[in-house]
């Protein structure tokens, strides 16, 4: 078997034959080699329990509202728990700044996570800065170190869980603040709503009292003509009164002259036993005098009475109106002692005529109870005239003040009419108030604690990732397995050489020379495709559809990659190799980051891993990748071919040197 491989294949650079167990580990390589990347690269969240990282918490508690925020801690809460899961979250231990220096520095600790003491205050003071904006706002901030001895992407995965944890714990933070300034919106509000209805029932009453204000000015204008009418019908009494009053002294008068008369007529009668005849006739004109007074005087109380009745109706002071009770009651009074004064009198008469026909001595006696009685006539008439003195002056105060009265209701109309005006004006006022507050109360928007909180979250985080797949997105099986192939297609020819070494003095032709240096490399990679996409399936486990198609495809850039690897190696010999080398770590490093400069990406495009790599990952574009790497393989083969033709091709002098 040994013979018959040494045969067919030739070991590069020496003439040692190619063993089975050489082809096998070719052959095996790119499967390993593919393997360990993939299982060290598929997916390493999930086995983020393997590092292990220290928390020194040196944040001090604040109190915010009462309640005490130990923010620090929940952070560090929030680290260790992770997402439940063991094996997707790092090994934490709370440590502290010694023993975490310690573990960075013998390898303990892959990274050291520190928050520091001001983490709460500063964690809390954007809420305190929305409510109170004299308080300044800052950010908390955490600090993550990695240990010196740490892999590359340590740091990285360190790095992104800090983040999220502290993005996690931000984004609380600023959902409890937003949710108490949507609450907050909501209170306002209804307290603005509060006063809406408030101004609502001011603007009421304002227009209540605005319509009596307006009303106000007429009554007061009828009580200004009231009062003006009461001033003259009390200087008309106050004058009547005076006229009654001057009429009763004359009546007094009068009797004073009848009751001398009677007292003389008497004497007369004593001494003369006569009686006069003009002396009848002046009793009967005291009569009818005294009867006069007595009607006038009675008409007079009957005046005052109605007086009385109306002058606290018409807004006259207490005071003015007991008057007027006082001068009619007067008056009253008055009135019946002129009639009993025109009683006296008739009686007078009666009597004078008795005496005409009485004898002397009667006649006398009679005279002088006349007399007697006119006597009274005059006092009760004197009173009178007082009581109706005094109800003419209290008439004329009545008068002055209805005056007074009417100036003040003209006073009061014209107010009223300026207070309307301005209650108008308030009421208007009170409205637009109103309308305005119910406006600022509705545009206000309200919310229940659940919406707030519902919207405060969307707010608070408003942009959500949702991501899928390993830490390398799904091309990194492609981008490892096509780098792997690459390598296993240059490892063989690092074993195998390009073309026999006969090829001068073969007979055969140069494209079947260099078809039989390429059977092998050809079969060795249809292998190690086959092998790699096996491994790929034990880690990745694609779905049967899926693997067939990348295994198709791997089996495939393994022929490919074999032909291209063999043109190089043939035609630039060991600067070949090197070139094959650089293209395999063009791959690796431009499929791996986007952030690669232009002109190394352009360059990859060219190379024939770009191909591969595109058909391994099944997307769209599969079929004209596949068409690319069959002609990279006939390209390559043709460049073989006519490296083996120029290899056919020598000097004499190089003939007779090999001859020799």
């Amino acid at each position: 078997m040994t013979n018959r491989l040494s045969a067919l294949i030739e070991r590069a650079r020496s003439h040692k034959p190619i063993t089975a167990l050489t082809l096998i580990g070719v052959l095996l390589l790119p499967a390993i080699l593919g393997g360990v990347l993939v299982a060290a690269l598929q997916d390493p969240t999930q086995r983020l329990d393997s590092m292990t990282a220290a928390i020194v918490n040196d944040d001090e508690p604040v109190t915010v509202n009462g309640q005490l925020a130990p923010l620090g801690r929940q952070l560090s809460a929030g680290l260790v728990k992770g997402t439940g899961k063991k094996d997707e979250n790092l090994t934490w231990v709370v440590s502290n700044e010694k023993d975490a220096a310690a573990g960075l520095k013998d390898g303990t600790y892959q990274a050291v996570v520190r928050i520091p003491k001001g983490f709460s205050a500063a964690a809390v003071s954007g809420g305190s800065a929305v409510q109170d904006p004299s308080k300044p706002a800052e950010k908390a901030t955490i600090s993550v170190t990695t240990a010196p001895q740490a892999r590359a992407a340590d740091g990285l995965i360190a790095n992104q869980i800090a983040d999220t944890a502290a993005a996690t714990m931000g984004t609380e933070i600023s959902k409890s603040t937003m949710q108490n300034v949507l609450v907050g919106f909501s209170t306002l509000g209804d307290k603005i709503g509060e006063a809406a209805d408030g101004a609502d029932k001011l603007a009421n009453g304002a227009t209540s009292a605005a319509t009596g204000a307006a009303a106000l000015p007429d009554g007061a204008t009828k009580l200004a003509d009231g009062a003006g009418q009461l001033a003259d019908g009390a200087s008309q009494l106050s004058d009547g009164l005076g006229t009654i009053a001057n009429g009763i002294t004359s009546a007094q008068a009068g009797a004073n002259r009848i009751g001398a008369g009677l007292s003389q007529g008497a004497d007369q009668l004593q001494a003369q036993g006569l009686v006069p005849a003009d002396l009848t006739g002046a009793a009967a004109t005291a009569a009818s005098n005294a009867k006069t007074s007595a009607d006038q005087t009675a008409a007079l109380a009957q005046t005052l009475g109605a007086l009385a009745a109306k002058c606290a109706a018409s807004g006259a002071s207490q005071s003015f109106c007991a008057d007027v009770a006082n001068a009619q009651k007067d008056a009253t009074a008055a009135a019946t002692s002129a009639g009993k004064a025109s009683g006296y009198a008739d009686g007078t008469v009666s009597g004078l005529a008795q005496f005409n026909t009485a004898a002397t001595g009667t006649l006398a006696g009679k005279f002088r109870a006349a007399a007697d009685g006119v006597n009274q006539l005059s006092s009760g008439l004197g009173q009178l005239a007082d009581g109706t003195t005094q109800s003419a002056t209290g008439a004329g105060n009545l008068a002055t003040g209805a005056s007074g009265l009417q100036s003040g209701a003209a006073q009061l109309a014209d107010g009223a009419a300026q207070l309307s005006t301005g209650i108008g004006s308030l009421a208007t006022g009170t409205t637009s108030l109103a309308s305005g507050l119910h406006q600022a109360a509705d545009s206000l928007p309200k919310r229940t604690d659940t919406e707030a909180s519902s919207l405060a979250e969307v707010v608070a985080d408003p942009v959500k990732a949702d991501t899928s797949g390993g830490m390398f997105g799904p091309t990194a099986i492609p981008l490892l397995a096509t780098v792997v192939l690459w390598f296993g297609g240059l490892v063989s020819f690092l074993v195998m050489r390009a073309f026999t070494a006969s090829a001068l003095t073969s007979r055969r032709p140069s494209a079947l020379l260099a078809l039989r240096a390429f059977a092998p490399a050809a079969a060795l990679g249809a292998g190690q495709g086959l092998l790699v996409a096996l491994v790929v399936e034990v880690i990745a486990k694609y779905d049967p559809a899926r693997w067939w198609g990348f295994a198709g495809v791997a089996v495939l850039a393994g022929v490919a990659f074999a032909a291209v690897n063999q043109a190089l190696v043939a035609v630039l010999g060991g600067v070949g190799r090197w070139i094959a080398a650089i293209v395999g770590v063009a791959a690796l490093g431009a499929g791996i980051i986007s952030t690669l400069p232009g002109w190394l990406a352009t360059i990859a495009g060219f190379l024939p891993t770009s191909p591969a790599a595109t058909a391994l990952l099944g997307d769209q574009g599969t079929g004209s990748a596949i068409a690319a790497l069959v002609v990279w393989t006939a390209l390559a083969l043709l460049a073989t071919t006519l490296a083996v033709t120029a290899r056919r091709t020598t000097s004499a002098k190089t003939v007779l040197a090999l001859a020799a």
